[in-house]
């Protein structure tokens, strides 16, 4: 049986930070990425992304697993947040809001198999919008990290720590925040949600 290969457990720093804030540094990782906009409660269309990137990284798996006999564990759906004017990103002023979602691949992924997986979902489950989604490159470099245990709306008090911290570290923001999703917000309680909290950094001066 093909052991299944677990890039959280073999980047553990950056998947399993500890529940106070840490300077990491995130190297350059491949993405299936789709933009978006609005509050994610309420947007039809943040449910129907997540429902594009899990079927093609799936589709991705499985060609693999057909291809080279390896099996990998399917990363966790990320996000990257902002807004025009970042002081209703931090108010919370959710439709406002600007977001790219993501779901990291591993290196041996390449960009005409994820040509012929997204030909493979439109055709198994009619998705033609999977074509609005990226394969691209994305590195956040240094950042301040922590993880976050508790609901999505709970998480103002640990990014403001986590920005006190890297100011403290005489670094400065340098990037969109980002978010990774540890647990399945369909069937895990908000008080239970466990979401790697990410802010890129730079050095000051």
């Amino acid at each position: 049986m093909t052991e299944s290969v677990d890039f959280k457990k073999l980047h553990k720093p950056l998947y399993s930070p500890p529940k106070k804030p840490v300077i990491v540094e995130v190297p350059n990782f491949n993405y299936l990425k789709i933009d978006g906009k609005g509050d994610p409660n309420v947007s039809s269309f943040f449910q129907e992304a997540v429902g594009l990137l899990y079927p093609l990284s799936y589709a991705l798996r499985f060609a693999i697993k057909k291809q080279r006999d390896l099996a990998y564990t399917v990363m966790p759906l990320e996000g990257l947040w902002w807004a025009d004017d970042m002081a209703t990103f931090i108010g919370r002023n959710k439709d406002q809001w600007k977001w790219t979602l993501m779901i990291m691949q591993p290196d041996f992924i390449t960009e005409q198999m994820v040509v012929e997986a997204k030909a493979e979902v439109i055709r198994k489950k009619k998705l033609e919008r999977v074509c609005d989604v990226r394969f691209e490159p994305y590195q956040a470099g240094a950042c301040v990290t922590m993880m976050h245990i508790g609901s999505y709306d709970d998480e103002t008090e640990n990014i403001a720590w986590m920005h006190r911290f890297a100011q403290e570290q005489d670094y400065l923001l340098d990037g969109l925040h980002q978010e990774i999703y540890l647990s399945d917000f369909r069937k895990t309680a908000p008080e239970k949600l466990k979401t790697v909290l990410r802010q890129p950094i730079r050095k000051a001066g």
